[in-house]
C-alpha cells in the first residue's frame, strides 16, 4: 500500500461534495477542465439516459450548426424519397429531361417547400404530391420553430464567462507557502459583482486498510469580492489549519490529488446568477513558481488594460519549505 503523508487533524473533511470516496471505483478526475463532470451514466437504454434539448444546449456552436445541418439534409431527402416514391408525374414544371437531374430537382422543390421559400416552377398536381407537400410545410414549420427556440436559449444562457489559469502553483505567501490559481472574466462587457468561490480538495486516504477519497473545503486568503472584472488569484494558505499542511509534490502524486473549483456571482448582462466549474489535478499543480502580472497602465494613463494573454505566465521562484 502506498505511503500516504499524514493529514493535519486540525482540517475537517467535506461530506457535501456529492462525489463518490471509493478510490478504486472513481476515474481519472471528478471535474473535467471545463466544468463538466468526469462521468458517464449507464444502465438504462439511450431514449431514456438522453435528453436532446440539454445535449443540444451543452454543445459547442460549431457541432450545433453541423447537427442542424445534418438534419436539414437529412429530412429533405427523406422528402425527395417520398416524392420519388410518388412518381414524378405527380410534380410538373422540371427542365431536366435525365433521372438524375429529376432527382436534383425534386431534393431542391423539397427545400423550398420545408422552407416555404416556394419559388413556382416545379408544383404538385397530383394529390399524393400534395399531402407530401403540406405535411412537410408542417414539418419545416415546427422545425423552423424549434431551431429558433434552441438558438434564442443559447444566446441568452446566462454564463459566466470565465477563463482559468491552466496551472495551480504552489508559490510564496507571506511567511511560508500558498496554493494558488487565478481567473479573470475575458468578455468586453461583462463583469461579477458579489463574486465567491469554493475550493475544495481531494485525495486519497487509507481508512479500515482500504482507499478512500476525503474531501475538504479549503480556508481561503480571500472567497469573495464585490467586483470580478480584472484578474481575481485565489490562495489557500497552506498553514496550521490547511489539509496540505504535510504534503509535497510527491504525496499530491501518490494520494490522486485533485482541487474542484466553482465561482457564483451576479452578471449584470443577464441580470441574472451565474456559475462557472474547473479543476486542477496534481498534474497540474506548479511547484515552485508565481504569476506574472497581467494588467498594466495604458499609455496615456487614463484606463487600465487587462492583457488576457498573459493569464497563464508565470516564473519560477524558491520555496522556503519547513
Amino acid at each position: 500500500m502506498a505511503i500516504i503523508p499524514k493529514v493535519n487533524p486540525f482540517s475537517k473533511t467535506n461530506p457535501d461534495t456529492g462525489f463518490g470516496v471509493q478510490a478504486n471505483r472513481i476515474g481519472e478526475r471528478f471535474v473535467n477542465k471545463d466544468g463538466s463532470f468526469n462521468l458517464r451514466k449507464d444502465g438504462l437504454p439511450l431514449w431514456k439516459r438522453l435528453s436532446v434539448y440539454s445535449y443540444l444546449m451543452d454543445i459547442s456552436l460549431v457541432s450545433f450548426l453541423a447537427i442542424i445541418l445534418v438534419f436539414f439534409i437529412s429530412i429533405n431527402t427523406l422528402f425527395t424519397g417520398l416524392y420519388l416514391l410518388a412518381g414524378v408525374n405527380e410534380l410538373q414544371g422540371f427542365l431536366a429531361t435525365t433521372e438524375w437531374g429529376k432527382i436534383k430537382e425534386a431534393f431542391f422543390f423539397s427545400t423550398e417547400t420545408f422552407t416555404t421559400v416556394g419559388y413556382g416552377r416545379i408544383n404538385p398536381v397530383g394529390l399524393a404530391a400534395h399531402i407530401i407537400a403540406a405535411l412537410e410545410s408542417l414539418a419545416g414549420w415546427l422545425s423552423f420553430a424549434l431551431v429558433t427556440g434552441l438558438l434564442y436559449g443559447r444566446f441568452t444562457r446566462p454564463k459566466a464567462y470565465l477563463a482559468f489559469s491552466e496551472h495551480a502553483l504552489i508559490s510564496p505567501y507571506k511567511d511560508g507557502i500558498g496554493l494558488m490559481f487565478r481567473m479573470a472574466p475575458y468578455k468586453i462587457n461583462h463583469h461579477l459583482t458579489d463574486a465567491r468561490v469554493v475550493v475544495n480538495i481531494a485525495f486519497m486516504e487509507i481508512e479500515d486498510n482500504k482507499p478512500e477519497f476525503k474531501f475538504y473545503q479549503l480556508n481561503l486568503e480571500r472567497a469573495r469580492i464585490d467586483t470580478l472584472s480584472m484578474n481575481w488569484t485565489v490562495v489557500h494558505p497552506i498553514d496550521a489549519e490547511s489539509p496540505l499542511l504535510n504534503f509535497n509534490e510527491e504525496d499530491m502524486a501518490r494520494t490522486d490529488l485533485e482541487l474542484y473549483v466553482q465561482v457564483t456571482g451576479f452578471d449584470h448582462i443577464f441580470s441574472n446568477m451565474v456559475m462557472q466549474r474547473t479543476s486542477y489535478t496534481y498534474k497540474e499543480i506548479v511547484w515552485g513558481a508565481k504569476f506574472k502580472p497581467m494588467y498594466r497602465e495604458s499609455p496615456d494613463g487614463k484606463t487600465t488594460i487587462l492583457e488576457l494573454d498573459k493569464l497563464n505566465e508565470k516564473e519560477e521562484v524558491e520555496l522556503k519549505l519547513t
